[in-house]
């Protein structure tokens, strides 16, 4: 099994047909087949069922493509890290819940320290993720908060996870609405208030939904609720719906949203601890530790 036919396995597993895949990978169709067909027969499983419409991954192919991308990915690291010729790149990552301070401590990050060369990523992910992510080292730190409703659990998957939980602030619950909305003039708001309107959600797309829920409340059965994965989604949609979501009320300005949204203290309570975590014992790079520091500036 080499670097290349993986390669090949992903690139296969985001086509339509083998044609497809070929065409993508400059190589002949039958030279494709043939070399995804030694490979099936080394591992003795079947990747790909092919029929008259295309390819579709099996059961086992479906695994085997996620170990795949992840290989590959820590490869193209160590290859862009040691094989790049010249002076290395600095890598950095970091996975976060949906808090716009965190994109505001890796900029003024990157500001205190320009490398001439770097490669660094910032996901803006699932909670389920950005404990994967350190876990995995696909991220150097993680971004993460949790409140009375799910607390326990959380601290449950630290600990398996083998990561280190480090609390940078403590919030009462907020509801953030649009300048706009109805409410937006009040000092303080209910659920109740808040009943008509559509809650906006981060959808963690997983079988532990309510437990690893990024806001407070979550175990509150909110009669209209809109799902999404992304902060840029959840906001035009609260514009245009005079939604709400509910959060730490940590209002650090948006470049791109400016003044557009207010945070309302709520009358009921479920307070968030928001921290960042590592993996047990990590040492922090000079960006992470940078980075850290910032994030501490934060309250």
């Amino acid at each position: 099994m080499t670097i290349l036919q993986l390669k090949y396995v992903i690139t296969i597993a985001n086509s339509s047909s083998m044609r497809e895949a070929a065409s993508k990978l400059y190589v002949s169709q039958p030279a494709l087949s043939a070399t995804i067909r030694e490979l099936e027969q080394e591992l003795n499983i079947k990747i790909f069922e092919r029929n008259n419409k295309g390819i579709n991954v099996t059961e086992q192919g479906r695994e085997f493509v996620n170990y795949a991308k992840q290989a590959v990915n820590q490869y193209e690291i160590i290859e862009d890290r040691y094989f790049s010729g010249g002076e290395r790149k600095k890598h950095f990552s970091v996975s976060m819940q949906h808090y716009v301070f965190g994109i505001h401590a890796f900029v003024n990050a990157l500001k205190k320290i320009d490398y001439p060369k770097y490669n660094y990523s910032v996901y803006e992910t699932r909670t389920e993720e950005v404990l994967s992510d350190v876990r995995k080292q696909k991220s150097e730190v993680g971004i993460i908060a949790y409140t009375k409703s799910n607390e326990a659990v959380i601290k449950k998957l630290f600990r398996e996870f083998n990561l280190e939980f480090f609390p940078l602030f403590h919030k009462e619950s907020c509801a953030y609405v649009w300048k706009e909305h109805p409410l937006a003039g009040e000092k303080e708001l209910s659920l109740e208030d808040l009943r008509e309107y559509p809650f906006l959600s981060f959808d963690q797309s997983s079988d532990s939904e309510f437990y690893l829920s990024e806001e407070p409340l979550s175990d509150y059965d909110f009669p209209k609720i809109i799902k999404s994965t992304d902060r840029a989604t959840s906001a035009e949609l609260m514009a245009a719906l005079n939604g709400y979501s509910i959060g730490t009320g940590a209002m650090t300005k948006s470049i791109s949203l400016k003044d557009e949204f207010l945070s309302i203290k709520l009358k009921e309570q479920d307070p968030v601890t928001v921290g960042y975590i590592l993996l047990k014992n990590h040492k922090l790079s000079e960006i992470g530790k940078t980075y850290v520091e910032e994030l501490k500036k934060i309250s």
